[in-house]
């Protein structure tokens, strides 16, 4: 099954729901920044390198526009922005291996980085853009969050040392969860499906900070030394080359984050996979995205929160459910539509499931909530989070 996603210009702005905290898939339109830090003396080697992305990225469809700008107060200082349709096609392409590939040459000039992205709320210099019939759409209202930022890594290990990465992955020291005066680790979350590990964190604060306390603690460095031997895509943390370009692969962005409930007594975490077939992962994180924002209106729903993670082809939903996993398979997993949960599982790739295809597509939603049920390795607090 092949399905074409939709441009911004062809997709309606809906109503924001006040239970959406975050989403991708309104269809306004996103500003990227990129800050970056270049060594002295490599301007000309920036200059010739972006020069190359430049080129290369205005054919990527969903591409409007990008900006190169130096600071006036520190010539090191370089501001990369650029605008695009809305922020799936973004994904798509920064998320691909081909990005991965067409910034390397940027990695030996610059001493580092950091990547901002915003949907578009307001601008000036006429009326709005979403109000013309084809125009440039804004994002119609401000979301208010939560305070905590969502992100997820993932990464495959080699088949027979699932048991082996699972000891090690659990039983490390949790890190100092004050980062800084304004930064805190609140809850890491770690999940495997198979061969597959995926290590959710929330951080209240600059998530950036963050994931920089943690990758300084001895305890982590020597279980993520400990664990590189059974990891299937080489690395060595010792090279900065090898390091980025492995945390490049394995960073899993949080899509969509809705929060119907708060907490009660017998709440509990859970994780689901959903790989994709080839090219179907951003349209199946979609429709569980409009699942879950059309389930957060029922008060009688199990589910209390939902975060979707997404990149590629890996799609996997954290959620926090009230009650036994089993009592509503089709609101946990996000399909109680029927004719959406049968577009999902058609887009569902059956054996990195587990599953057999042609069951698969005449399951049950409980069967199917088996098969995508992630085995937890740790979930842990910190005080007071």
């Amino acid at each position: 099954m092949t399905t074409t996603p939709l441009t911004a210009s062809e997709t309606p702005t809906r109503q924001v729901s006040h239970h959406v905290s975050q989403s991708v898939f309104d269809g306004s339109r996103l500003r990227v920044v990129l800050l970056v830090d270049v060594h002295d003396g490599a301007h000309q080697q920036f200059l010739e390198a972006y020069e190359q992305l430049c080129n290369q990225v205005a054919s990527v469809p969903g591409h409007i526009s990008d900006q190169l700008c130096q600071s006036i107060e520190n010539p090191s200082q370089w501001l990369i922005t650029s605008e695009w349709e809305s922020a799936p096609p973004f994904l798509t392409w920064v998320n691909s291996e081909e990005h991965v590939q067409m910034v390397k040459p940027l990695h030996s000039c610059v001493r580092d980085t950091r990547s901002l992205r915003f949907h578009v709320v307001r601008e000036t210099g006429g009326p709005a853009a979403h109000a013309r019939p084809g125009g440039r759409r804004l994002q119609t209202a401000p979301r208010i969050g939560d305070g905590l930022i969502r992100h997820a890594l993932t990464f495959t290990v080699r088949p027979g040392s699932e048991e082996t990465v699972a000891k090690l992955l659990s039983e490390y020291a949790s890190p100092e969860p004050q980062v800084d005066d304004t930064t805190r680790l609140c809850r890491t979350s770690l999940f495997m499906h198979g061969n597959r590990v995926v290590r959710a964190i929330e951080v209240r604060g600059d998530l950036l900070a963050a994931l920089r306390h943690v990758a300084r603690q001895p305890e982590v460095r020597a279980v993520e030394e400990a664990i590189n031997p059974y990891l299937e895509q080489d690395r060595d943390l010792n090279d900065p080359d090898s390091a980025r370009v492995f945390f490049t692969r394995a960073a899993l962005p949080a899509v969509h984050h809705v929060t119907a409930g708060q907490d009660g007594p017998d709440a509990r975490r859970h994780a689901l996979y959903y790989p994709a077939r080839a090219g179907g992962g951003l349209r199946l994180a979609e429709l569980l995205a409009q699942q879950d924002e059309a389930a957060a209106d029922d008060p009688r729903g199990p589910v209390l929160r939902s975060t979707i993670f997404q990149r590629d082809d890996v799609v996997v939903r954290l959620v926090d459910v009230s009650g036994g996993l089993d009592a509503d398979p089709g609101a946990i997993l996000g399909l109680a539509d029927p004719a959406q949960a049968r577009e999902a599982i058609a887009l569902l790739d059956a054996a990195a499931l587990g599953a057999d295809p042609s069951a698969l597509s005449a399951s049950t939603l409980a069967l199917l909530l088996d098969h995508a049920r992630m085995r937890p390795v740790t979930d842990r607090r910190s005080p007071d989070a």
